[in-house]
């Protein structure tokens, strides 16, 4: 009891005597310094945390500047790469534009040389044919073939005979040729020289084709390099097309 009677004490006069009497209260502070740390040495304390807190700050801070201008830095130098890869882009291009160009040329003039090596060698068959060198059979074929390879589509030489005379006046064998595209029936003669006779002999044969046949010619072509001067004055009242070249058809 006696104990706790003095404990009972000290806690009641022990704050006053602390507040009234400096000399007690400094015994007691002295008494329990080891319990705890002291204001100066708190405050000391969280003076050096907060200084080493700012010095990491600080370093990371210098830290992230230096990360920065070294991705800044980086970035620059990809942006200059880019830029020269660009400007080599853009030079590539420039000169692959200029090869296409020149290479459109050089193909549009072989194309022009051949067009006219072909037209100069019909013109040479036909004047063979004519003169007895060549079989018109053989040019007919030719010409025949520039069709085919030019537009793609087939030429048939359809040969019927003609047993009431109505093409020559007498019965015989009517030879043309039959172009069919995209539903459309063309009746062509591809022959080395038209006369204006000869010219009237291919109208009654697309004729004889189709009253045999019951179907209307959409077109009726000659295709000829020697066509005489009165030849185109019938063709051209019956509706018949003329081309001196097979490159020359417009399909």
């Amino acid at each position: 009891m006696e104990n706790q009677h003095i404990r009972q004490v000290i806690r009641q006069e022990l704050p006053g005597l602390l507040q009234r009497d400096r000399e007690f209260r400094e015994w007691v502070l002295t008494l329990t310094r080891e319990q705890y740390a002291d204001k100066r040495e708190t405050e000391s304390r969280f003076d050096r945390v907060l200084d080493e807190l700012r010095r990491d700050r600080e370093e990371n801070t210098r830290k992230w500047e230096e990360q920065n201008r070294k991705w800044e830095d980086q970035n620059r130098k990809w942006e200059d790469q880019n830029r020269k890869w660009d400007e080599q882009n853009h030079r590539w291009e420039e000169q692959n534009r200029k090869w296409d160009e020149n290479q459109a040329s050089i193909n549009a003039m072989l194309a022009e040389i051949r067009l006219l090596s072909r037209k100069h060698d019909s013109t040479l068959g036909a004047l063979g044919a004519r003169w007895g060198l060549h079989t018109e059979q053989s040019f007919r074929s030719a010409l025949a073939g520039i069709l085919v390879d030019s537009f793609g589509v087939e030429v048939i030489n359809v040969t019927e005979y003609d047993d009431t005379g109505e093409v020559f006046g007498r019965p015989d064998q009517v030879e043309l040729d039959v172009i069919i595209q995209n539903g459309m029936l063309i009746l062509c003669e591809i022959k080395s020289s038209v006369s204006r006779a000869e010219m009237y002999v291919f109208d009654r044969k697309v004729t004889f084709y189709e009253r045999r046949h019951e179907r209307k010619a959409t077109r009726k072509i000659v295709i000829s390099p020697m066509v005489e001067d009165r030849a185109w004055t019938v063709a051209k009242k019956l509706g018949i097309e003329v081309y001196s070249y097979a490159e020359d058809v417009i399909l």
